[in-house]
């Protein structure tokens, strides 16, 4: 009989091109209660003081050993960082696949996680237990399918015990400015259904996210600042060469056109949602193209795609008094001029 240990045995090593270690197979295998959170920490070739902080400020949360579950995946470092992590190694489920990018990183660990929420950490980043311990019981004590909370780059911020919702994800989307990244959110694992990662994909995010939104009914949301951001140099935002910058944007354009598809077969609500976002991105992208090319070529170039599929001008909106002021002069050959001139 091929056993269940036996076949994530062959899946792991077919998959990822690596395995995973055969204690923490049984791990899984011997679970028999749903952990309340699933925690997938994406790692690549971090230094392990930053990587052993991001586990221990999970460690430190109010969960017992059977409420949480941290599934570490490791995106091919070239040197595994857990034979310096011998003490945790009882804590986490450790994955090790060969390099092929975050996006692909996350959605291996959500193959694994069995949690009841799931909630992303980036390696070189933490979470701040009090306000994250605010979220929690939100998680624990409301019917939540989607809590959002703040990143910050405050090691001891205030922490706001109020909340607001619950609201539709498409409600939310409608009245406020989304913040994308997969970092600042707990969710319920069984909203995500068939939703995954693109892989290869640069802010890949902006992607997941609004989709996610879309599929939740009861959304809460907090001013909490629960989550450390680190930018580090050699990071995604932080690289600016022109070969990656040409991605970064190229990208960008690819995910506006596909919320654009999702949103022409959405019903009105999701549509309306779907489209403030698809505007602010757009005026992101826009501004991104000026701030990292200075090129008046490359902008009008992209208006002219934009323009091609109903995407410019920029809807008549106020969504933002940024959005208001950006898409007052992007949509004027005077002001884009002035726009290249600011914009550094």
């Amino acid at each position: 009989m091929v056993t269940l240990h036996q076949n994530l045995a062959r899946f792991f090593t077919r998959k990822t091109g690596g395995t995973i270690p055969l204690d923490n197979m049984a791990t899984m295998q011997n679970k028999t209660e749903q952990p309340l959170v699933s925690f997938i920490v994406t790692t690549y070739n971090l230094p392990t003081p930053l990587l052993r902080e991001c586990l221990q400020s999970i460690l430190s949360l109010s969960l017992s050993k059977d409420e949480r579950e941290i599934i570490v995946i490791d995106d091919g470092s070239e040197v595994s960082p857990l034979n310096d992590l011998v003490e945790l190694r009882d804590e986490i489920i450790y994955i090790r696949q060969r390099n092929m990018g975050l996006p692909t990183a996350r959605n291996m660990g959500l193959v694994c996680a069995q949690g009841k929420f799931i909630q992303f950490v980036d390696g070189d980043d933490y979470l701040i237990q009090a306000p994250y311990e605010h979220c929690l019981d939100i998680a624990r004590y409301q019917e939540a399918d989607l809590i959002l909370f703040h990143e910050t780059k405050q090691t001891e911020p205030e922490v706001p015990f109020e909340y607001e919702g619950p609201m539709t994800g498409a409600a939310y989307m409608h009245q406020y400015n989304l913040r994308a990244s997969a970092c600042g959110y707990l969710f319920k694992s069984q909203i995500l259904k068939s939703l995954r990662f693109t892989a290869g994909r640069l802010h890949e995010d902006e992607e997941f996210t609004p989709q996610l939104l879309l599929r939740a009914e009861h959304v809460f949301f907090t001013q909490s600042k629960a989550y450390y951001y680190r930018q580090r140099s050699g990071s995604i935002t932080a690289d600016d060469n022109m070969r990656h910058t040409a991605k970064r944007l190229d990208d960008t354009e690819s995910i506006i056109l596909r919320l654009l598809e999702i949103s022409q077969r959405a019903p009105e609500m999701e549509r309306v949602a779907l489209n403030r976002r698809i505007a602010q991105l757009t005026m992101d992208y826009l501004y991104n193209i000026i701030q990292l090319t200075h090129s008046a070529r490359h902008l009008n170039d992209a208006i002219a795609r934009l323009g091609k599929r109903g995407l410019f001008p920029l809807p008549d909106k106020n969504y933002t008094k940024k959005y208001t002021a950006f898409r007052k002069m992007v949509n004027t050959k005077m002001g884009r001029r002035i726009l290249l001139l600011m914009i550094r």
